[in-house]
């Protein structure tokens, strides 16, 4: 059977997190604020412009200057979102596997699909993956299963065929709710392991070279990939 692997992309397949917390600093610039340690963002950068405002400005989107911004951040973060963005080590290797055992891939994130498509082929991963799904492709983000299911109609895969691939909770909630196998990426943006432990996800991989051993396990309990 046919057999397709789907990836979030921020803290699952790139480590995207230093050119965000730059794009962030520079908010606290703009404000006449020094600048935050990386390790203060880090966590937040699968929670995109949200949580990198929230922990940048101590702002949320019910604050009235939010949308001014979330703009600003956006357009300071696509003029330079490739300077300090790299796979993850073991990514390719892993994504080198997935094609020599007859797995297709693709990427499933809430990051605007015209971020989303320069930083896959800036990676060189626009060659071999099969679709990319970005959070304004869908009427829904995640942790709605639009995405998901978007992703697995046009690639030709049932859900029940697809494993799903991410670092944050909602990832989870979105592979289960598509009806997809879901392996949580301990080495992403997540943080407390204690806390990925609760989400209810079929395997938890706490490297990238974690991840292939467990496709293969999901694989052989009667629950195809």
């Amino acid at each position: 059977m046919k057999k397709l692997v789907l990836f979030d992309f921020d803290g699952t397949l790139a480590d995207t997190a230093p050119d965000l917390a730059v794009a962030a600093n520079k908010q606290r610039t703009r404000q006449g604020l020094d600048p935050l340690p990386y390790e203060v963002f880090r966590p937040m950068a699968s929670q995109g412009a949200r949580g990198l405002l929230k922990a940048g400005l101590n702002i949320n989107p019910d604050h009235p200057d939010y949308e001014r911004h979330r703009l600003q951040f956006l357009d300071d973060y696509e003029q330079d979102m490739t300077s300090l963005t790299q796979l993850f080590t073991g990514i390719q290797g892993l994504l080198n596997t997935l094609k020599q055992n007859g797995y297709a891939w693709g990427i499933v994130t809430n990051k605007a699909k015209y971020l989303a498509t320069p930083l896959v082929a800036h990676l060189g991963l626009e060659k071999d993956c099969a679709i990319t799904v970005g959070g304004d492709t869908t009427s829904h983000t995640k942790p709605h299963p639009a995405p998901l299911l978007y992703a697995a109609e046009q690639t030709g895969y049932a859900p029940e065929q697809c494993v799903y691939v991410g670092d944050d909770e909602r990832d989870i909630i979105a592979g289960r709710a598509a009806g997809m196998r879901t392996i949580a990426a301990a080495y992403g943006y997540c943080g407390d392991n204690l806390a990925v432990s609760s989400w209810n996800a079929d395997e938890i991989a706490q490297t990238p070279q974690d991840i292939w051993p467990a496709i293969q396990r999901l694989s052989t309990v009667g629950q195809t990939a």
